[in-house]
């Protein structure tokens, strides 16, 4: 039985890195600030307390300072969602699915080691999320938005960032590469 399916390459990664540069570029042009994906949670949470219990959201300090944020700015008194990061975010799960989709790799699959289950590899990804994410309040800002951005306009802080996150993790690969080799 022959069975062929269509599959396309991926992108070079020179390529990709070079134009992950320019849309960070325009980024910084156009909206006059860089990328980050945890602004875009933080907004999304903000926009759901808000929601679900208007009396916390008014009361607690932390979403106070967001909206001030917004109102320093001259956005006045708006949605936390209307922000630029969550259409930003938007753009990138719709854009995967696209990007999937046209590809021909547009599946609900689980990608493991064979050493490990399904379930293991779930739990691990949303662990590792979860600290990421606390890492990312914690130094304000995500990989995209500290690192990323944060090296585009040359801060020391974004250099130092980027180090860290790769020293991180070359520093505990050898304890967890059983979850993925």
């Amino acid at each position: 039985m022959n069975t062929t399916t269509k599959q396309t390459r991926y992108l070079n990664p020179y390529i990709g890195g070079v134009l992950l540069g320019l849309v960070l570029i325009a980024a910084n042009y156009i909206s006059g600030r860089g990328l980050g994906a945890s602004g875009a949670l933080k907004s999304t949470v903000a926009a759901t307390v808000k929601t679900v219990a208007p009396a916390h959201y008014e009361n607690a300090a932390f979403y106070q300072s967001l909206q001030s944020k917004k109102e320093d700015q001259g956005k006045g008194k708006q949605s936390p969602l209307k922000d630029w990061l969550v259409f930003e975010m938007l753009g990138v799960v719709v854009g995967g699915f696209l990007s999937g989709a046209i590809a021909g790799r547009l599946k609900l699959k689980t990608e493991h080691s064979p050493r490990i289950s399904s379930k293991r590899r779930l739990l691990f990804a949303l662990l590792g999320g979860v600290l990421f994410g606390f890492g990312a309040q914690m130094g304000r800002g995500c990989t995209s938005g500290s690192a990323l951005s944060g090296m585009a306009v040359l801060s020391m802080g974004g250099f130092i960032t980027m180090a860290a996150i790769f020293g991180t993790a070359y520093a505990f690969a050898y304890f967890f590469r059983k979850n993925w080799i």
